[in-house]
């Protein structure tokens, strides 16, 4: 691979940004100065140092974000930020996309990837990949609610939601819901089904990968190897 298409690939510049750096000598191959981004070298076995920075290659990017409320996860609603706007430069010119959405006033626990064969897969409804979310109620739930849910809720258009596992807490004004599919506003429509309404919700798991708690709404970093290889591990 060229050098300077990995540098792009991997989101720290552009090729003419890469050519740039390397005259003023910032671009290292093996810890000595290469101009020639034009040189092909092997990613997986050579080292690279981009402006004082190791670059890791990996073929595919994967990362955490903490969603907060007012941002949308579809291009489809022009009047709204976007979350990829939450992401550094180098980030956004990756292209990465969330895997699955969240509504507008939805928070918590989204994926990004530029990975879109694991994202498809994932998101298949034959994979029955779990979301666990937090939230609360105006009404308190009836305590038959939770037979209700493992049952598998009659939504007010007829649709039959698979079975979901629901844990009030004590005053049965909130808890967690965890489903394995995702129907447009599905856990609203479920707690509508009790004619009560949800005030907040917060995605806390996807597949089994739990929000880290130490980033603040907006913040987001890489997913961890164990993370990456439980997200793969679904996908197959």
């Amino acid at each position: 691979m060229r050098i300077d298409k990995f540098i792009s690939e991997c989101g720290l510049a552009s090729r003419k940004e890469t050519a740039l750096a390397a005259k003023r000598g910032l671009l290292l191959v093996d810890g000595v100065a290469e101009r020639d981004v034009s040189r092909h070298i092997d990613p997986e076995l050579q080292r690279v140092t981009f402006m004082g920075r190791e670059v890791l290659y990996r073929k595919y990017t994967y990362v955490m974000l903490n969603k907060p409320e007012g941002y949308v996860s579809a291009t489809d609603d022009k009047k709204l930020p976007y979350v990829t706007e939450l992401l550094p430069p180098e980030l956004r010119k990756m292209e990465l996309f969330p895997v699955g959405r969240l509504d507008r006033d939805t928070v918590g626990l989204m994926i990004l990837t530029n990975d879109g064969v694991t994202a498809h897969t994932l998101l298949s409804p034959k994979r029955h990949v779990s979301k666990t979310y937090k939230f609360e109620c105006v009404e308190p739930l009836p305590q038959n609610a939770e037979d209700t849910f493992s049952a598998g809720i009659t939504l007010a258009d007829g649709y039959e939601c698979k079975s979901a596992v629901l844990v009030c807490n004590p005053d049965r004004l909130g808890g967690y819901i965890t489903l394995t599919e995702g129907k447009y506003h599905q856990i609203k429509r479920m707690v509508a089904s009790f004619h009560n309404r949800v005030s907040y919700l917060e995605r806390v798991t996807f597949a089994d990968i739990p929000l880290d708690t130490s980033l603040a709404r907006g913040e987001w970093r890489y997913l961890t190897d164990v993370e990456i290889g439980i997200l793969l591990s679904k996908a197959k």
